[in-house]
């Protein structure tokens, strides 16, 4: 079993996984817009460029999204994607990434149960963990 967070944005879908592509390192296997799609003549001709399902792979993790059909879009609230990096360096260059041009909720900084950990909202408003435990 793969436990896998799915992401839904307001439009920037697009815009959001190709940052986490370079932020994260990782590559987007799947990006299927609307229009693109089996049911496009199905959907409003506005919905095209939106993203129906995107697909990003990062080592052996995986996450997912899609832009919400039109006033359907809700802020996330009681999650956060949370990333366990085992090297200082890459926690906080992540971190740094994330926040820019978003919100810091708890700056990068070393706790009793790590040596780097923060918390913030990227500029999409997807909430982030950055956590790099002492015991990596």
């Amino acid at each position: 079993m793969q436990l896998t967070a799915y992401l839904t944005f307001d439009g920037r879908c697009n815009e959001a996984f190709r940052f986490y592509e370079r932020c994260l390192g990782g590559k987007i296997e799947t990006m299927q817009t609307h229009g693109d799609s089996p049911i496009a003549a199905q959907v409003p001709e506005s919905w095209h460029k939106a993203i129906l399902h995107a697909r990003l792979v990062v080592g052996d993790a995986v996450l997912m999204g899609s832009d919400a059909p039109p006033n359907n879009f809700m802020k996330p609230q009681g999650m956060a994607v949370s990333i366990q990096d085992i090297d200082p360096a890459s926690a906080e260059r992540i971190f740094a990434e994330l926040a820019q041009d978003g919100t810091v909720q708890m700056p990068m900084s070393e706790t009793f149960w790590a040596v780097r950990f923060g918390m913030c909202v990227d500029r999409f408003g997807i909430p982030w963990i950055v956590n790099c435990d002492r015991s990596a």
